[in-house]
């Protein structure tokens, strides 16, 4: 038995990227995150909050991290989300896509993908601890 939360076509309102006079400047950026957890989580035989993984907290965390200053690249922001998930040793592994459109001529949609596997995302947490 395996868990997913997954969370599509979040908006965040971040500035994000370089560009110049002539550039297309993207409008919207969007995230996609599959979280995955323990099926005990989920597959529950009370109907509880103290039984689930409370996702609102992580959400408010990445909202934050995505308004709190300009980023350059969108592997950066990916970087602390990253981090912001292996805060929650409920968190197993996670896969973020992060995108952007318009690319060009008012079209396209442009992204990155990053899969953090459980011994990486483990490995992420022991630098956390320093």
């Amino acid at each position: 038995m395996k868990s997913v939360i997954e969370l599509k076509n979040l908006e965040l309102k971040l500035s994000l990227g370089t560009y110049g006079p002539d550039d297309v400047v993207p409008d919207v950026h969007l995230l996609h995150l599959k979280l995955t957890i323990d099926p005990k989580f989920v597959f529950i035989d009370t109907d509880c909050m103290d039984h689930v993984f409370d996702y609102d907290p992580l959400i408010a965390e990445i909202d934050h991290l995505a308004s709190d200053g300009h980023y350059h690249t969108q592997e950066r922001l990916m970087t602390r989300i990253t981090a912001a998930c292996a805060a929650y040793e409920v968190i197993e592994a996670v896969e973020i896509y992060l995108s952007k459109h318009p690319v060009l001529r008012n079209s396209g949609e442009l992204g990155v993908r990053l899969s953090v596997k459980a011994e990486e995302l483990a490995e992420v947490r022991s630098l956390m601890k320093g």
